[in-house]
């Protein structure tokens, strides 16, 4: 259900920058022997050989022996410490090593009962679209703390408890209603989707769990399209989130799409709700008619509809514009993916939406005997969930870059077994919260820049049109893999001042100068692990012939 221009309903031990993993703890009084790798086995000499370790040392188990790896637990003797057990085991040839045994926490585990509690028709877990997309193993290494997400819709019940104490800001740029409150029950579903409270005990978790909404209620006209766009950036939202589309782009609402773009904004707008290759704007505008088999190209998220099987569910858009797909439908059973709903009726409900849609008389749900709960389905429902994966990714290392966080989604998304690369069907696959966070983290651990080197003369004399050509390489630390370049940027030297003339991700950029002119051009290449090469002396003095 993707909320259009013209509406419609369909019915129916890891270093984290927000402090969220798993810790570990050392057990008192225990340690493991290692015995010597030569050793251990089945056998009853194995098991005779860690007994006569403990009998020769006067230990006691602590629990029972492993011998098919050699591991014995034991109690650490009063008044002695692992060190220095490790010292008195440390002439036996038969022990190995000696270290601390470690209590392991579980996995992030939220109280939201609607994550584990069983949905009597689907016979699974109400949400069970977060598990299957790999969320809480996602929020074990990023809560999304610090996180904002804008979300452009139809405004929100900000009293639901699930959504109360989520909401920045909220702001009406709808000049058919007053307030910011949601008489459709769309812009609610999708806010819980995205940033419903995670451990509060009480319905759901949203994708993003403790990212924080900036809520900009649109009636979808150009003007209020344009103001939301800025607003949401103006907010801090590092990631804006648009379940609508269809119509044409104006040209103020491209100049918005570019200021949040210039201000690092991750874009991510629903597919169509049709079968289609065409899918509208804003849609086209982020990944443009055949580029998304190019995993560089593009400039936000396009996010089709998939369905428990890992199928694009039937309603959704499909072809060159999609770059990636999430859970938005249920299949052939159940009504669609539950999320918060306002308390107000609403027009999804009586069919009272513009166009008007059929009524939904069943959507809506009590949960635990709270009415304020929904089951809706469509690429509305879908792409919120890769805004709070977004969240996830940008809380969990700051330093990516917008584009390099798109690339990112692309890259970690699951496809089919077998399957490598992008689909029409699919993009480049359902996103994967946990792949994309443990990449994010990853990248994190790249901190050196990359280089640029000229490729020719550095000063030369040339006609008006003229090429310059470089090479680029990213290196890393001794044991961490190089993230990659992202682009380069091309700047021209004024004096003190200097210019970006355009940026690239080519190595080479064409360029039309002023007869007599002379320029100077540096190039500056940023990795996807958000590291930028320094400033430097110009790499190209051009003098173009009179």
């Amino acid at each position: 259900m993707r909320f259009r221009l013209s509406l419609a309903v369909m019915a129916l031990v890891v270093l984290v920058p927000d402090g969220a993993l798993a810790r570990e703890q050392t057990v008192p009084g225990r340690a493991l022997v290692l015995l010597d790798e030569r050793a251990p086995g089945a056998s009853a000499s194995a098991r005779a050989a860690a007994r006569a370790v403990i009998a020769r040392h006067g230990l006691r188990r602590a629990r029972p022996a492993v011998p098919e790896v050699g591991v014995v637990s034991v109690r650490v003797p009063p008044g002695t410490t692992v060190a220095a057990l490790a010292r008195r085991l440390g002439g036996d040839q038969a022990v190995a090593a000696v270290e601390p045994e470690i209590r392991h926490e579980a996995r992030a585990v939220t109280n939201d009962p609607a994550l584990s509690a069983v949905d009597p028709t689907l016979g699974r877990p109400y949400q069970w679209y977060l598990h299957s997309q790999h969320f809480p193993a996602a929020w074990d290494l990023s809560r999304g703390t610090g996180a904002i997400v804008g979300i452009i819709d139809s405004g929100i019940d900000s009293a639901h408890p699930d959504l109360a104490g989520k909401v920045k800001a909220a702001r009406d740029f709808d000049a058919t209603t007053a307030g910011t409150g949601d008489e459709v029950g769309h812009g609610t579903h999708v806010s819980g989707l995205a940033c419903g409270a995670g451990d509060n005990g009480y319905g759901i978790a949203g994708a993003g769990l403790d990212c924080q909404l900036v809520l900009e209620k649109s009636d979808l006209t150009s003007s209020s399209v344009i103001s939301s766009l800025v607003d949401a950036t103006r907010s801090g939202a590092g990631v804006i989130n648009m379940s609508f589309g269809g119509g044409r782009l104006s040209a103020g609402e491209e100049r918005a799409l570019r200021y949040a773009l210039a201000h690092d904004v991750v874009l991510i707008a629903a597919a169509a709700d049709s079968p289609v290759p065409e899918q509208g704007h804003p849609a086209k505008d982020l990944q443009p008619t055949g580029t998304g088999r190019i995993i560089t190209k593009g400039k936000g998220l396009v996010v089709t509809a998939a369905e428990p099987s890992g199928a694009r569910a039937s309603f959704a858009g499909r072809g060159s514009q999609i770059s990636l797909a999430a859970m938005g439908d249920t299949g052939t059973r159940g009504g669609g993916i539950f999320s918060t709903y306002p308390a107000n009726v609403t027009q999804i409900e009586t069919g009272g939406s513009n166009p008007p849609g059929p009524p939904c008389p069943t959507c809506r749900t009590a949960f635990n005997g709270d009415p304020r709960f929904a089951y809706l389905s469509g690429t509305s429902m879908a792409s919120p969930q890769v805004a709070g994966a977004v969240a996830l990714v940008r809380a969990a290392n700051p330093r990516l870059g917008r584009a390099s966080v798109v690339r990112l989604m692309k890259q970690t998304a699951s496809r089919a077994a077998g399957a490598s690369g992008w689909t029409t069907e699919l993009g480049w696959g359902i996103v994967n919260a946990e792949a994309a966070v443990r990449r994010a983290l990853e990248l994190a651990g790249d901190t050196v820049p990359p280089k640029t080197s000229r490729r020719g003369d550095r000063s030369r004399r040339t006609g008006r049109r003229f090429t310059l050509t470089w090479r680029g390489r990213d290196t890393a630390a001794p044991g961490v893999r190089p993230a990659g370049i992202e682009s380069f940027s091309i700047y021209e030297r004024r004096g003190s001042a200097v210019k970006l003339v355009a940026t690239t991700t080519s190595s080479r950029y064409r360029l039309r100068g002023r007869r007599g002119k002379r320029y100077r051009f540096f190039v500056r290449a940023k990795d996807l692990a958000g590291n930028v090469e320094p400033t430097r002396r110009a790499s190209f003095v051009i003098r173009v012939r009179r």
